[in-house]
């Protein structure tokens, strides 16, 4: 893997740039004649009442129902990509932590500790980007804000390290990591030392909905792993401007990386949000490829990934959802929240989940898409091959899914009580 820190070698980019001309063939073809080939994996349903429930022997067990991952970790470096973004400050006022609204619990990345302790890995390494102004900020400061008891996650395993990812952190220049599936819109991704660094990686996600792209599940969750400082961040924000320059680059593709980053493969491609967003996550999993998926529902949010969302409200699925690949673990965890794995642009969850929303001018949007229709990540991934959104191809185990369905699209309309 390549290493950069504000520059990549002629020699790299040159590289990059063959691999980006070769995947525009590819884009071409149509969606269906790579579907046969997605790889399938066991997924693991769990129906889990509360929080202070068991969660080690309840995670154990659904390693067992996967065929066990012992082998996997022990002896190795086990990365975590935690879900922690998604203010929860409203809910707080009202004494909802973020851990039962839109970050995953404390119990639950404490139980995950726990056992991969036990399964013998070598390190357990949590990441997360905290949003922070400096570089160098620590992950364990945005959880003891929102009450976690962090000394007791430190202690579940031998060894364990927190790692904020929006910069370099520990590091010392951010690793390049080309995309291994087919690429839509990067050849490759900047990323922070962590995740390249590791053995086996887990993305742990909320099970919530997503304002624009209609859910946020193990692939949504990756988004966080592009480095705010690597891809842009205005510190001082000039009057008028948004800090968030990271969004301009990757959500609406209004300016390009920096130089140095890994640019688009085609800069004029559409520019629209609902296109870009779940291309671009199949494009960072296929570079950073999830070992591990495992999913908090037991508590979550409904019709939005932070509470400041409108209409967003918090429920009870009372579910975890685990899995040895990203697509087929996010295209059931669709199926328990009442959702059709398959669905399309404009179908449930693949629409507004907000009455109003600031996005880039007109003019940057075809005008037939400015309501805000996404695209469906796990069927892009699907796509691209990096697994199967077919619930028939799916190995199901632990509790069938029609015992597991908690219908948000009924919760969200006030059709069925949260």
């Amino acid at each position: 893997m390549e290493k950069i820190h504000g520059a990549v070698s002629r020699r790299d980019m040159l590289g990059l740039s063959g691999l980006a001309l070769g995947s525009l063939a590819v884009n071409r073809a149509p969606a269906s004649a790579l579907i046969p080939a997605a790889p399938t994996a066991p997924v693991s349903i769990a129906k889990v009442a509360s929080y202070d429930l068991d969660l080690v022997a309840q995670f154990e067990r659904m390693f067992d129902e996967l065929g066990g991952i012992g082998n996997r970790v022990r002896g190795k470096t086990v990365a975590m990509k935690l879900n922690m973004t998604g203010s929860s400050g409203r809910g707080r006022r009202v004494g909802i932590s973020a851990g039962q609204t839109t970050w995953v619990h404390p119990n639950v990345v404490g139980a995950l500790t726990a056992v991969l302790g036990k399964l013998g890995a070598k390190r357990v390494r949590l990441l997360e980007s905290t949003y922070r102004r400096k570089q160098g900020s620590l992950l364990e400061d945005a959880m003891l804000e929102d009450g976690w008891d962090v000394n007791a996650i430190r202690t579940a395993a031998p060894l364990v390290e927190f790692e904020d990812t929006n910069g370099l952190g520990q590091g010392k220049q951010y690793s390049v990591l080309k995309v291994k599936s087919q690429p839509y819109i990067y050849p490759a991704f900047a990323f922070n030392h962590s995740y390249e660094d590791c053995d086996f990686f887990v993305s742990v996600a909320k099970m919530k909905n997503h304002e624009e792209l209609g859910i946020t599940l193990s692939m949504k969750n990756l988004f966080g792993i592009t480095p705010e400082f690597a891809y842009g961040l205005l510190d001082p924000v000039p009057p008028g401007a948004s800090r968030w320059l990271r969004e301009r680059v990757f959500h609406y593709g209004q300016v390009q990386p920096p130089a140095g980053m890994p640019q688009e493969i085609d800069p004029k491609s559409n520019r629209y949000e609902g296109w870009r967003m779940p291309r671009l996550l199949t494009d960072i999993c296929g570079a950073r490829p999830i070992d591990l998926a495992v999913i908090d529902g037991i508590e979550a949010l409904i019709g939005g990934e932070g509470s400041g969302s409108p209409g967003s409200k918090p429920g009870k699925p009372r579910l975890l959802v685990v899995g040895l690949n990203c697509v087929c673990t996010d295209a059931v965890a669709m199926a328990t929240m009442g959702y059709n794995p398959r669905a399309g642009r404009g179908e449930p969850p693949f629409r507004v989940y907000k009455d109003s929303h600031t996005h880039p001018p007109e003019q940057l949007i075809p005008p037939e898409e400015t309501h805000q229709y996404a695209d469906n990540t796990v069927l892009m991934g699907e796509a691209a091959g990096l697994g199967t959104a077919d619930l028939s191809r799916i190995d199901l185990r632990g509790v069938p899914i029609k015992d597991a369905v908690y219908d948000y699209e009924a919760r969200w309309k006030g059709q069925a009580p949260v």
